[in-house]
């Protein structure tokens, strides 16, 4: 929360956000509120979800209730004791994705610490749902840690999403204050644990800058990452989501991204999303691997056909 002292920064000209509320948009808006699902775009105000639901035919589908055990300091999403799991989640989320004839879904849930799996087994319910009901929608997932649980994230892999997404979120230094129970080393095992169990499945991980860091220490994530077999990295602006969250500390211009976009390729990312309103999610649909890129093909040309 900001203090007294500290001066709240006016937001500059380049974070407005396109709005574009088209026959997609709100087909989907109204679909998720029938079928009683959350999504992170909306929980979690993403400024891109305009362009993703109107626009590329993504979403990002947040499972196992909307009420979050842990109360980072950065995330809007509600924090307190959750619902008892719903069963029939994965089968609704299987058909939102096949109604809205989906490209890429992504699945992330919150943080689950009152289960002994954290929910591995509802995600990976979800997944295999998800791809039996949409053969050609290729499938993310964003995991909390799981309490770095090995088994659990066994479980949710052996479903074999196209990416195994989960992120870093902020620096090292920052993590204590900016996450809470979530630990920057257990973060980098979880990445590392995903590749050794299926090292075709891409890993992938997001930063979120302007909390306080410095340059130096974005280049140490990225060092870490890559030194953790991470495949794809996004960067994005942190934006304050009320006075009880903490303050912006810097904007980082369009400039700035394309230089640390270009720092991260040269350090052997495969793939790296970065600006000012990029998100974990950002233009996932391109991330994934040949193989998966081939099946999104398949059913986009079987979608022009009217199959």
């Amino acid at each position: 929360m900001a203090t007294k002292n500290e001066e709240i920064l006016r937001k500059p000209d380049w974070l407005k956000i396109k709005l574009n509320t088209n026959k997609n948009y709100t087909n989907l808006k109204k679909m998720m509120r029938e079928k009683n699902l959350n999504t992170v775009c909306e929980e979690a105000k993403c400024p891109n979800i305009h362009e993703c639901w109107a626009e590329r035919r993504t979403a990002t589908f947040m499972i196992l209730g909307a009420v979050c055990t842990r109360a980072c300091r950065f995330c809007a999403v509600k924090t307190g004791l959750p619902n008892e799991l719903d069963r029939d989640e994965p089968r609704r989320v299987a058909e939102s994705v096949k109604q809205m004839n989906l490209k890429h879904a992504v699945i992330t849930a919150v943080a689950r610490d009152d289960l002994k799996d954290g929910g591995a087994e509802v995600f990976a319910d979800t997944v295999r749902q998800v791809r039996e009901m949409n053969p050609y929608t290729t499938i993310e997932v964003l995991p909390s840690d799981m309490g770095g649980s090995y088994d659990n994230l066994k479980i949710l892999m052996d479903a074999q999403p196209d990416i195994l997404n989960h992120n870093i979120e902020t620096v090292r230094s920052l993590t204590p204050r900016v996450r809470a129970k979530a630990k920057y080393d257990r973060s980098l095992e979880l990445l590392r644990r995903s590749k050794e169990l299926y090292p075709e499945i891409p890993t992938k991980s997001s930063l979120m800058i302007g909390l306080g860091e410095t340059v130096e220490e974005i280049y140490e994530v990225m060092d870490d990452l890559r030194a953790n077999d991470v495949d794809i990295m996004t960067i994005g602006q942190y934006l304050q989501p009320s006075r009880k969250h903490l303050p912006v500390k810097k904007y980082y211009s369009p400039l700035e991204f394309g230089k640390l976009r270009k720092v991260a390729m040269e350090k052997g990312f495969k793939h790296c999303e970065a600006g000012p309103m990029v998100r974990s999610s950002y233009h996932a649909d391109e991330q994934v691997n040949e193989a998966s890129r081939e099946r999104q093909a398949k059913g986009d040309a079987l979608l022009e056909q009217g199959e």
